[in-house]
């Protein structure tokens, strides 16, 4: 599937203020519609071999299934109404090769990371998520959250316990109850969500969410949304300016041209 010229996508990562080097990863290729972003996480530098692998292998998976040279072709088949399950299964191998490597190399012991894939596909976008790396759309000058957290306060807001800006406060807002490499079996969320011309998706690690609001991220995507570039430097700038506590990775897909798929085939199934 070649989606060159109907998919933009801008990216930026940065260490922060606080920082001595940069556990985000993210990569993206606009040719297949497909961007993936990990924090990771562990003692000395095994957070950014977490989140590193987890990329990599991600992208390496996915490129190859969009472009129907993947192993998932022959597991799952190729038609769209299985991209979710490719998806997963894809998060799900690069857990197991995460952990192995945690487990056989005693200086990455307890590494992992969040990690957050994006993948365009007969005009939908194909969410898969583990952690708290979040996606959000811009739709009509409105910012929505597309993605829910898997942590700790995201779970009391669910039981009524928190509000969303009492989560924000608390000092348990980065535990997180799902991530990729530290246990055998992980469980992964995919969603498939219908896009629109003209729809920009914010793919962010918590870098950027714990420090800016997202009202403040709708008005910057609002102002700046002409030019992706600009605006993922942006918001990486003003989460500097709010203290830059942490590592900052932004990504930025803008649907310019519809994209079916080509040969009708979910289109079929779906009828």
């Amino acid at each position: 599937m070649n989606l060159r010229g109907k998919i933009e996508i801008a990216c930026q990562t940065d260490v922060g203020q606080m920082r001595d080097h940069n556990e985000d990863a993210l990569s993206s290729d606009e040719d297949v519609g497909l961007a993936v972003l990990a924090d990771g996480m562990g003692g000395l530098n095994a957070g950014e071999v977490a989140s590193a692998m987890s990329v990599q292998l991600l992208m390496d998976a996915l490129r190859a299934y969009q472009t129907g040279n993947s192993v998932f072709e022959a597991e799952l088949g190729a038609t769209d109404e299985l991209v979710q399950a490719a998806v997963k299964s894809a998060i799900e191998k690069a857990n197991s090769s995460v952990f192995h490597v945690s487990q056989t190399q005693p200086k990455y012991k307890g590494m992992g990371t969040t990690v957050v894939v994006g993948l365009f596909r007969n005009n939908r976008l194909i969410t898969g998520h583990i952690g708290d790396s979040r996606v959000y759309r811009f739709r009509a000058d409105k910012l929505e959250q597309i993605t829910k957290d898997h942590s700790f306060v995201q779970e009391l807001i669910d039981q009524g316990i928190y509000t969303k800006d009492e989560a924000r406060a608390s000092k348990r807002k980065n535990i997180v109850t799902r991530a990729l490499g530290v246990a055998p079996k992980v469980e992964v969320e995919v969603n498939e969500h219908q896009v629109n011309v003209g729809d920009i998706y914010l793919m962010c690690s918590d870098g950027l969410t714990d420090l800016v609001v997202d009202s403040n991220i709708e008005s910057s995507l609002r102002e700046l949304s002409s030019n992706l570039g600009a605006a993922a430097g942006h918001l990486v700038n003003l989460a500097n300016a709010s203290g830059g506590k942490d590592n900052i990775s932004v990504v930025l897909c803008r649907v310019r041209q519809s994209f079916p798929d080509e040969d009708g085939r979910v289109s079929k199934v779906l009828s």
